[in-house]
């Protein structure tokens, strides 16, 4: 749902649209409005009927694949935990809840798990899912030939997936099974949040007969609680899965509409059921006396929007240089004046809400005076002496965003550094099968980054351990990998959550992150839709969802 990437949901994608987030910016064809009709999909000209209670309209975005072991963005994430599912799952609390498998055993000394996959388990085309099928899609995942991205970093933990990863083994020798229902992980480590790594697609089942077929994507054959049963430039349709196994879902659809006109005009014509709130309407959705305000839901997400340098790169090689950036920036104004307080400004780079989460004070200023003094202890001396700085943010439109243009010039003005942009429509193309740390990386870049899992190691470990495959900034600091290493084994909860704060004060203060804001999501909901739960982070959620109109 992370993986500089941009870990954003789709919800959270409507609102940077909104606001012409250059960084988040999606692409927009032909509208079409299809609704269901007696068990099929047929055109109409607009709106719903009350005999329509089995489908919820959502503005959704398009995703880059539907495979599960190559998933490196929240939009894809959002389709393909409907549609797949793994041995475990987050539910609304973002806590691990038992999905293919009923339970689970942890040996004594917390490096062997062993699955027990719950009976009636079975593939949306009606066979049944098996510890052969768990094996294979774990090795699939970790396979050179797959070519992911970031198995490495969700699934490196297990015994012998580094050498399948590299080519050196056929299989997994850390996978064992026993009959059809069990399944065998050992890992290399005791580590507490293992399970929840297990949570993020690439350990999701896939079916090996599914993908003999070259376009298995159009039709693919997974487990979650609903199937694809359409994916044009218009819209992507989900039906739900007869043969799930968990509670079945309540809706027989959901329509996810690619286009169509701004999201909020949709929703307000009765088009849509679920909105995304952006910055143009916050304020009048959050007055009292708006019909509206009776609909909306604020939920602070986990999450942050950073700038990011290039820690090898001139002039980012340069601590001061990039302390002087960070000091520059004034994030309450940021977040005030054009978020309109939709975000929270960032105090470092774990958001609130994480778990352990503590903070006695901000790890980040705003000190104009102090930058000045630091960018004149670099080697440069003064802003003049810099070489030419390009930021790069996501996006086609050719006009940088608010945020953007507001960043870009208070370091005008408290530094003296111009600043250019550059948009592309991916700052991290995703080059497969190179991990971020491989790849080309912008001299200075925007991203944001969502909670796969509520766990400060999915942001401190994989974005900044020096041989994290998402490290994006080529940042490396011995100390900091000692506490991350030191963290990763570590049993005692209190003492593992101290040895991440003493990291992230270390990485704040070496600066390879320019953080910006945590999201805060303003979603509105019509009343005939029951059961929409909108977490920190991404989850399967459809399935509780029930409309009745």
């Amino acid at each position: 749902m992370g993986v500089s990437r941009n870990r954003w949901p789709v919800f959270i994608v409507i609102v940077l649209l909104g606001c012409l987030l250059a960084a988040l910016c999606l692409t927009c064809v032909a509208a079409g409005w299809f609704l269901l009709r007696s068990g099929t999909v047929t055109p109409v000209s607009g709106g719903v009927s009350s005999a329509d209670d089995g489908v919820l309209r959502l503005f959704g975005g398009e995703p880059r694949t539907l495979d599960p072991a190559l998933v490196e963005d929240s939009v894809s994430a959002e389709y393909v935990v409907e549609i797949f599912s793994g041995l475990v799952s987050l539910d609304s609390r973002l806590q691990v809840v038992p999905d293919l498998a009923e339970r689970w055993d942890v040996s004594p000394d917390g490096k062997t798990y062993t699955f027990y996959l719950r009976s009636g388990t079975r593939f949306h085309d009606g066979r049944a899912v098996t510890a052969a099928d768990v094996k294979y899609s774990l090795e699939r995942a970790c396979s050179p030939s797959t070519g992911s991205g970031v198995a490495a970093v969700y699934l490196g933990d297990i015994v012998g997936a580094k050498e399948m990863l590299a080519g050196q083994a056929a299989d997994i020798s850390g996978i064992q099974t026993e009959g059809d229902n069990v399944v065998r992980i050992q890992i290399d480590a005791p580590k507490a949040y293992f399970l929840a790594k297990l949570t993020y697609s690439t350990a999701f089942v896939v079916d090996r007969n599914n993908l003999q077929s070259p376009d298995w994507l159009t039709q693919p054959n997974g487990t979650g609680p609903f199937k694809l049963r359409e994916h044009t430039e218009q819209q992507i349709v989900l039906e739900r899965n007869e043969r799930y196994y968990r509670d079945p879902p309540a809706l027989q659809q959901v329509i996810f509409y690619l286009s169509g006109g701004s999201p909020m005009s949709m929703y307000e014509n009765g088009e849509l059921d679920i909105v995304g709130v952006g910055t143009a309407d916050v304020e009048r959705v959050s007055d009292p006396d708006n019909p509206l305000h009776s609909e909306l839901t604020i939920v602070p997400q986990l999450d942050v929007q950073y700038l990011g340098f290039d820690v090898t790169r001139s002039p980012f090689d340069d601590v001061h240089v990039r302390q002087a950036f960070n000091l520059a920036i004034d994030r309450q104004k940021v977040t005030e004046v054009v978020w309109k307080d939709m975000a929270l400004p960032a105090e470092g780079i774990l958001p609130p809400g994480m778990p352990g989460y503590t903070r006695d004070k901000s790890l980040l200023d705003f000190d104009p005076a102090r930058a000045q003094r630091l960018l004149a202890e670099s080697r440069y001396v003064e802003a003049d002496r810099l070489p030419p700085i390009t930021l790069t943010t996501g996006g086609q439109s050719g006009q940088a965003s608010p945020t953007i243009e507001a960043i870009v010039a208070m370091l005008r003005e408290n530094l003296g550094v111009a600043v250019s942009v550059e948009q592309t429509e991916d700052v991290f193309p995703p080059t497969v099968p190179l991990s971020f740390a491989a790849r080309a990386r912008p001299q200075f870049f925007s991203m944001g980054w969502i909670a796969d899992y509520p766990d400060p190691e999915d942001f401190l470990d994989l974005l900044f351990y020096s041989k994290s495959g998402l490290n994006q900034t080529g940042y490396a600091n011995s100390r900091v990998d000692e506490l991350l290493e030191e963290a990763r084994i570590e049993t005692d909860d209190q003492r593992r959550i101290g040895l991440y704060k003493q990291a992230e004060e270390l990485i704040v203060a070496d600066a390879p992150w320019l953080p910006l804001w945590h999201s805060v999501d303003y979603m509105l909901t019509k009343p005939y839709v029951q059961g929409a739960v909108y977490a920190a982070a991404i989850y399967p959620w459809l399935g509780a969802v029930h409309v009745d109109r």
